[in-house]
């Protein structure tokens, strides 16, 4: 029997840091300097050791997305191994979009700093000349990280990774990243004498007497309006807001969201068409809301605004301008519930504003009726309005659906028409285009029993790396619908051109440039991997084309619809 040595090293020391972090996964886009990394994970399984599943990426924005999305719904950090400084490029959209979204992780990347020169050392000679940067790769994501640090030694390796993953889930959370020396990594390593298993982050909460000013606010406003871009994140502050909204009776709206916040079916819900709302309101709650009107200096003059969040001003945010009146700052959950408390001290229930309720019902009512004839407008239609594609879509998915949307054209009609009664339903996706193949992945990964929808615009598919992600679906056991809302054009291109120069010389002659795309038939390209597709055509086809999607999904398989739009 061969002998197998076991060492202990910079790999142990990275393994050990991610398993007391409580890391699920380590997500990579695999480099040369981690194999002590991966000699570790060998150690682990033959030595039947609990520890992070590793997961293989062949791109590393979709390592990057897969562990966002894995994130935003298990609210559990995870791992990031990417190579070098070539692959920290390539991940730096999905690195720039988790700081956005204020998603913690721990992403890191290696080097040689010995250069072959360390006799006892011999080391690969890609790193002179070739892969290295000056200054350290740690120089390049320091825009787009919460903190970024380079490990000089062995020494230090493990609790520098502890306090990485630590760093990263405190607020405002967001990605952290380590350069890590491939020569520290290969050094011997002693644990500690005492590894902890590191406690979850404290949450913050808003002083007692904020919350007792703002009650007293809602008590007494006349037309509140509540305003949520990403309340929805936290499952509980998502219940936390129905209460609120159903003790005070108040309008949940707003301009465009990240997450599912509140029940589409609820009386109170009012959508994102919220400009009549917002020129009534006397008192406006942005709930977890960072931009929530445009421009951003145009808040309603009449109403009081209050900004409750963990981190109502975003460092992330070039330009922002709140213009709140009072701020609750901490766990969201927390000051919701912390204002329904005082709320009720007050002696205040809902029979207060029972004529309030009814009159936001009954435009509730008339905004769904809406919503529901002008679906059922399109159906009868030769080409596939965006509006039928929505119908067909609630007609046919189930009420735990995820749906996800990485759209432009069309992400105002799919919020609009889309619906949902529970958290973590729906997720917009941050940053620039490209990432939304990835993020449907680790959505799936961290909720295996729902089904996942991506919606995607034909140009926004183009920029994903599809090859990429379609293997990390095979390989990976994650099957999701990807339905290609394809207009054949870049028509967001169009409009702005359109927007700035509407008597041009491009729309006298017809001229555009960078608009119009001859994409294949998109439903193909899941072929190599067994994947189910289709290409859609007219209305009458949509609800067959969903319900065979539905299936596919259901006995393992990716399908891609490829469903061409009238606009």
């Amino acid at each position: 029997e061969r002998v197998m040595k076991q060492y202990c090293d910079g790999g142990e020391a990275i393994l050990e840091a991610f398993r007391h972090l409580g890391v699920d996964h380590i997500i990579a886009s695999p480099g040369s300097e981690w194999s002590p990394v991966w000699e570790a994970l060998a150690r682990q399984k033959v030595n039947e050791k609990d520890g992070p599943t590793y997961l293989n990426c062949w791109h590393e924005t979709l390592a990057v997305d897969m562990a966002l999305a894995y994130t935003r719904v298990t609210n559990r950090l995870q791992a990031v191994l990417l190579h070098a400084g070539a692959g920290l490029q390539q991940g730096s959209l999905g690195i720039h979009a988790a700081l956005l979204a204020e998603i913690p992780m721990v992403v890191m990347s290696g080097e040689s700093v010995s250069f072959g020169e360390d006799p006892n050392l011999p080391i690969e000679p890609q790193w002179y000349g070739s892969l290295s940067i000056v200054g350290g790769p740690h120089r390049l994501v320091e825009p787009i990280v919460k903190w970024s640090q380079y490990v000089a030694s062995p020494f230090t390796l493990y609790e520098s990774v502890v306090r990485a993953g630590e760093m990263a889930q405190r607020q405002p959370m967001g990605p952290t990243y380590l350069d890590v020396p491939l020569e520290a990594m290969l050094h011997a390593w002693t644990p500690p004498a005492k590894m902890r298993k590191v406690p979850p982050a404290p949450k913050t909460q808003a002083q007692p007497q904020d919350v007792e000013r703002v009650a007293a606010l809602l008590i007494n406003a006349r037309q509140p309006v509540i305003l949520t871009e990403s309340a929805g994140r936290d499952p509980q502050a998502f219940a936390a807001l129905v209460e609120l909204a159903d003790l005070v009776n108040i309008p949940v709206g707003s301009r465009g969201f990240s997450y599912a916040n509140f029940p589409t079916s609820h009386p109170l819900y009012q959508g994102s068409d919220i400009a009549s709302i917002l020129k009534q309101a006397d008192l406006i709650l942005l709930v977890k809301s960072k931009a929530p009107w445009y421009p951003p200096s145009h808040r309603p003059l009449d109403a009081t605004i209050v900004a409750i969040g963990e981190n109502p001003l975003s460092g992330t945010m070039v330009y922002q301008n709140l213009q709140a009146d009072f701020y609750l700052e901490g766990d969201v959950a927390a000051s919701l519930r912390m204002l329904a408390e005082a709320v009720r001290s007050a002696g205040v229930g809902p029979s207060k504003f029972a004529e309030r309720r009814e009159l936001w019902k009954r435009e509730h009512e008339k905004i769904a009726s809406g919503l529901r004839a002008a679906e059922a407008a399109e159906q009868g239609k030769a080409v596939i309005d965006p509006l039928a594609l929505c119908g067909a879509v609630r007609e046919v998915m189930p009420p735990d659906t995820i749906y996800l949307n990485e759209t432009i054209m069309h992400s105002a009609i799919l919020q609009q028409h889309l619906s949902w009664n529970d958290p973590q339903s729906y997720f917009h996706g941050f940053g620039g285009l490209g990432q939304g193949l990835g993020l449907a992945l680790g959505t799936k990964l961290a909720a295996p029993k729902r089904p996942v929808v991506l919606f995607i615009g034909d140009g926004a598919f183009l920029y994903n790396p599809i090859v990429q992600a379609f293997g990390a679906s095979k390989d990976h056991n994650l099957p999701i619908v990807v339905i290609v809302c394809n207009n054949g054009k870049y028509l967001a291109m169009k409009q702005g051109h359109l927007h700035h120069y509407p008597d041009g010389v491009a729309v006298g002659a017809d001229l555009f440039h960078g608009v119009h795309i001859d994409g294949p038939d998109y439903a193909e390209l899941g072929k190599p991997f067994g994947f189910h597709g289709r290409r859609v055509e007219s209305p009458g086809e949509l609800k067959g084309a969903l319900e065979g999607a539905l299936t596919s999904v259901k006995n393992g398989t990716t399908s891609i619809l490829n469903v061409v739009l009238s606009r």
